[in-house]
């Protein structure tokens, strides 16, 4: 067996896993799987840059991962940092800043290698599944970045687009530096307004209507996927490959964008650092499968980290 690291830095959170993959079949055999709120991406839409508690924060939670990986004896570690500091001026000290704590420098990939990475953690184990009908749409709803993947056996198209949920809040929610509770009509309506645009936007380069399979990724759909199931606290095992409908997902997003951060805050298996841009990330996938027409959504835990883990195993096999 051989040992890697993956770190996958977003704009909302940064996650860990270490795994060991069989020489033989490339399958990883997870070991330790982490996740961290750091909000790297506060204000960088409107900024341009990451701000020094955002890296602070990061930095911080770096440390532990370190420590972590170094307990476990990794091989390898290959680091992924996507949307925030794609979009930052000031990424430079962020690079800096991680390879001075794990020794590795992040790669700061583009949308597009996002997309692929996302694509292959989600869907090696459903390949071959009869009760799911490829082609797959692969959608990763992140902070900064929605990502869009067709494909089956090959990836047939991929875009990535800034509709992500800390994105969208912090655009149209965010007044007097905090967030409207709950939003407006009005405000609803600009984010949607955003969210087909970008739609428009992933559709001239991804055939979206062509799958026939939805599969949705990330803390916003699998956060949903919790609430649908009233969870008594957020069940790794039971959201990973769970189905939602259509209705069912539009039916919690309309809770979730009527209420208050007190009540979305008291929501069990809400993590504390999701509350305030759950509602644009719920709308999101409300949107996607509105558009494609999709009667329910896939849920997967397994997304862009098990992916980079799989290209790091790859590398040293």
């Amino acid at each position: 067996m051989t040992r890697v690291a993956a770190v996958d830095c977003g704009t909302n959170s940064i996650r860990l896993l270490v795994a060991d993959a069989d020489p033989a079949t490339g399958e990883l055999v997870d070991l330790d799987r982490r996740m961290t709120i750091v909000r790297l991406g506060q204000g960088v839409d409107r900024t341009g840059r990451l701000a020094p508690e955002a890296l602070q924060r990061t930095f911080a939670a770096c440390r532990e991962y370190a420590g972590i990986i170094h307990k476990h004896g990794a091989e390898r570690i290959r680091f992924v940092a996507t949307s925030a500091s794609r979009d930052a001026e000031n990424r430079e000290e962020f690079v800096r800043g991680v390879l001075d704590i794990l020794g590795v420098e992040p790669e700061v990939i583009s949308g597009e290698q996002e997309a692929e990475f996302s694509f292959t953690g989600a869907t090696r184990e459903l390949a071959g599944r009869e009760d799911l009908e490829g082609p797959f749409l692969v959608v990763d709803i992140g902070g900064g970045s929605t990502e869009f993947v067709v494909g089956d056996d090959r990836v047939r198209g991929a875009r990535s687009v800034d509709i992500g949920c800390v994105r969208m809040t912090e655009r149209h929610l965010v007044r007097d530096g905090a967030v409207t509770d709950p939003p407006t009509e009005e405000q609803i309506a600009a984010i949607r307004s955003d969210i087909e645009a970008a739609l428009d936007l992933a559709e001239r380069s991804v055939p979206l209507r062509e799958a026939h399979t939805l599969v949705g990724l990330a803390g916003s759909v699998t956060t949903v996927s919790a609430i649908a199931q009233d969870l008594p606290e957020y069940d790794s095992a039971r959201i990973h490959h769970s189905r939602l409908s259509h209705d069912r997902v539009r039916e919690i997003t309309e809770r979730l964008l009527r209420s208050t951060h007190a009540e979305r805050a008291a929501i069990p298996s809400m993590h504390p650092g999701r509350v305030d841009v759950i509602g644009a990330g719920a709308l999101v996938l409300l949107a996607v499968m509105e558009r494609t027409g999709a009667a329910e959504v896939v849920v997967s835990e397994h997304d862009i980290l098990d992916g980079i883990a799989h290209y790091a195993a790859s590398e040293v096999l």
